[in-house]
């Protein structure tokens, strides 16, 4: 099966597709082969009205409703070229995580809902595919986080007896996954601000919409003080599974919390990334990681990833490991878009008898568009729980 799949994390920099072709083996090995990833930017004015609409702004249910369709429709456009790029017109299902608008957590922890925009019947109209989305309402519905979901990617992909592995995932938010042999239990939770801080404060800086190349926070030096101040937050010692969003880390977030004390310029810069990676590292300690795979955005900022492998053992990018660092996320969704056609759990096992999310059981993530069998159902694959997954590429092949 051929799963084109869309993804577009809370920086809202880039709509990331990947085109993949997955196979089930009746002894449980998933065959995913690598067909290409592209980047399509988002139009400039509807990225403004997305970053717009993200918390805390206040925004009615009219702009609800056209962001909607807007995204679904931009989406749609997005599939139909990357179809032609990635997959020679040959995909057989669209796999769409749209954009995230909200994560509704209670002050308690509890998830209970989770808002991706982007209106599955644009896209199912443009590219004539089904079309697999709102991946994380089952997983939330069964007591779950609904967050971070890559963990049934990196329980299958990383599983080895001899180490521990960490995949880190640095977008607008940053969440790591604990992986040990195959079968143990999987840790995963979102660890804090990833780029969303140091991004929104780049913005007001210097009108950039990220730090280029570093070059802001390495010209800056961290203020100590400011530091432990926002090491303070709460959120970092909660129980794990834990997950958060721009609900929490949101743009007015640094001078809510630091007040007139902030640091300026290059230092506020160099600060945030310290808090990035610092709280990675913090929350990783006691897990004794033997490696550490970084992916997503941040894996670009050479001051972060320097700070990392300061902390942290084995820190290399997820290329290392055979999954590029600017699409690790939508090959997650075609995994993700491949196991809800197949009707296959969209979560790894975690501690306690529960999944990595938390929830209570394993469900399998998604709803389908239009709202038809798929001619590539469980009926036609090996009726059998996926335990190992095996990357192809046209050069070589990891598992």
């Amino acid at each position: 099966m051929i799963v084109l799949a869309l993804s577009s994390g809370t920086s809202v920099d880039a709509v990331d597709a990947a085109a993949a072709d997955l196979r089930l083996d009746p002894d449980g090995t998933l065959h995913l082969t690598l067909l290409g990833q592209a980047e399509y930017p988002w139009p400039d004015d509807l990225r403004a009205r997305i970053q717009a609409a993200m918390p805390p702004a206040p925004i009615g249910v009219g702009e609800v409703a056209a962001l909607d369709t807007l995204i679904g429709r931009h989406l749609g456009t997005v599939a139909r070229a990357a179809d032609a790029d990635l997959a020679d017109g040959r995909s057989d299902v669209v796999a769409s995580h749209g954009q995230t608008l909200f994560h509704w957590v209670d002050p308690d922890g509890t998830a209970l809902g989770s808002l991706q925009l982007g209106q599955p019947a644009w896209i199912a109209e443009t590219t004539r595919r089904p079309v697999v989305h709102d991946f994380r309402s089952a997983d939330i519905a069964a007591g779950g986080q609904g967050a971070p979901l890559v963990s049934v990617l990196d329980a299958l992909w990383l599983a080895d007896p001899e180490r521990v592995s960490v995949a880190v995932n640095i977008g607008g938010i940053a969440n790591a996954t604990v992986v040990r042999g195959p079968g143990d239990p999987v840790v995963a939770w979102d660890t804090g601000p990833g780029n969303c801080l140091l991004d929104a404060a780049i913005r007001d800086l210097t009108g950039e919409p990220y730090d280029r190349d570093g070059a802001l926070a390495a010209a800056g030096t961290v203020d100590p003080v400011a530091l432990d101040r926002l090491l303070a937050e709460p959120y970092y010692r909660g129980p794990v599974p834990r997950s958060s969003g721009r609900e929490l880390f949101d743009a007015g977030y640094v001078a809510r919390t630091l007040g007139s004390d902030a640091p300026t310029g290059a230092d506020l810069a160099a600060t945030l990334v310290e808090l990035t990676a610092r709280t990675i590292a913090d929350q990783l300690a006691e897990y004794r990681p033997d490696r550490v795979l970084v992916s997503g955005g941040g894996a670009h900022h050479p001051v972060l990833m320097r700070r990392l492998a300061a902390l942290l053992p084995g820190v290399a990018t997820s290329d290392a490991a055979g999954l590029p660092v600017d699409a690790k996320e939508a090959y997650l969704f075609a995994l993700l878009g491949f196991l809800s056609v197949a009707g296959l759990p969209g979560t790894a096992t975690g501690p306690g008898g529960r999944r990595t999310t938390g929830a209570r059981r394993p469900a399998a993530l998604g709803s389908l568009t239009p709202p038809t069998p798929h001619p590539l159902t469980r009926t036609t694959m090996p009726d059998t729980p996926v335990h190992r997954l095996v990357l192809h590429h046209p050069e070589r092949t990891l598992s």
